[in-house]
């Protein structure tokens, strides 16, 4: 246990010390802020139009991170050479694949919990063709940004600290701390007569995007232990895009009206992740309240075990690698 622990947050530190997490971190959850900014017209669907972009922003990103985090914390490792020192010591295949699993799980955490912040106050600034730039807010969390980076700067200066993974961890403390100030000092108009509130749904949707990137980091990391990043890329991208499908995929086979459909089709809806589970943004429209805990637990069971398989099917590939 102490050896999976140790490979486990050497990994998630090895990965918020990457320049790349770092920019998709910052710059994910800035374009989320961004996308509350414009004047929509949407005829009365502007928040609604605001946090369905902010959430795909989130899943987006968490895709191009789960697969970047896991080129970068295994495939790199086994190219290098990192991956045979480890294993020469008392660590099984197995315990050092799911170790890395446990460490890139957690750096997606970190990446998915500073996009909800992020989503939760693009929500709040969000207004309608009545409402107005929610400047105030927008200089508060722009603020945090700069205080966050100033200070990664300046113990990279003066105290020889590295700079990314301070400018990280500083920039989820200061975002939190933003988001507070923001919704407990400030008031944001929204339309003729309406105060912005804090939309806690948002909350379990997010939570639902993350338990989609748990599976997404498993099929990457399989993927990894074959492939380099770029094609580790095109093969998670691929089963993003059919998974989105699968729904429509399988009514066109009969599955969906006849309740079974062809054993070929059934198979392969079981096989493909259904993304649409865990994409609920429809269930945010005003006047709606859909979402229940008991669903996210579901969903919950439905990633772990989905998660679980694609991680023996990686540590099936992984026994067989070579790594000299």
């Amino acid at each position: 246990m102490r050896q999976f622990r140790n490979i486990a947050v050497n990994a998630f530190m090895e990965l918020v010390r990457q320049p790349i997490f770092l920019l998709l971190l910052t710059g994910s959850v800035m374009f989320e802020i961004f996308l509350a900014v414009p004047y929509y017209f949407a005829f009365g669907d502007e928040m609604k139009l605001v946090k369905t972009s902010t959430l795909a922003v989130m899943l987006l990103s968490g895709l191009f991170g789960a697969v970047l985090s896991a080129s970068s914390s295994l495939a790199r490792e086994i190219r290098s050479g990192t991956a045979l020192a480890v294993l020469s010591k008392p660590v099984g295949r197995a315990q050092f694949l799911l170790a890395k699993f446990a460490g890139l799980a957690a750096a997606l955490t970190l990446l998915s919990y500073v996009n909800l912040i992020g989503v939760m106050l693009a929500s709040w600034m969000s207004f309608d063709a009545y409402g107005q730039t929610d400047l105030l807010g927008i200089g508060i969390f722009a603020g945090a940004v700069a205080v966050a980076y100033s200070l990664a700067g300046f113990s990279n200066y003066f105290l020889r600290r590295p700079f990314v993974s301070d400018a990280v961890f500083l920039l989820v403390v200061m975002i939190t701390i933003a988001a507070f100030v923001v919704f407990q000092f400030t008031r944001q108009m929204q339309t003729l007569g309406q105060v912005a509130a804090v939309d806690w749904r948002l909350v379990p949707a997010g939570i639902l995007i993350l338990f989609a990137l748990w599976i997404l980091a498993a099929l990457a990391l399989a993927c990894s232990t074959r492939l380099d990043m770029i094609a580790t890329l095109a093969v998670c991208s691929a089963l993003f895009l059919l998974g989105l499908m699968s729904d429509y995929f399988y009514s066109q086979a009969g599955g969906k009206d006849t309740g079974g459909g062809p054993w070929w089709a059934s198979v392969l809806y079981s096989v493909i992740p259904n993304w649409q589970l865990f994409w609920l943004a429809d269930a945010l429209e005003k006047g709606k309240n859909t979402f229940q805990w008991a669903y996210v637990g579901k969903a919950f069971g439905y990633a772990v075990f989905y998660a679980g398989a694609a991680l023996a099917v990686a540590v099936a590939l992984f026994d067989e690698r070579e790594l000299s």
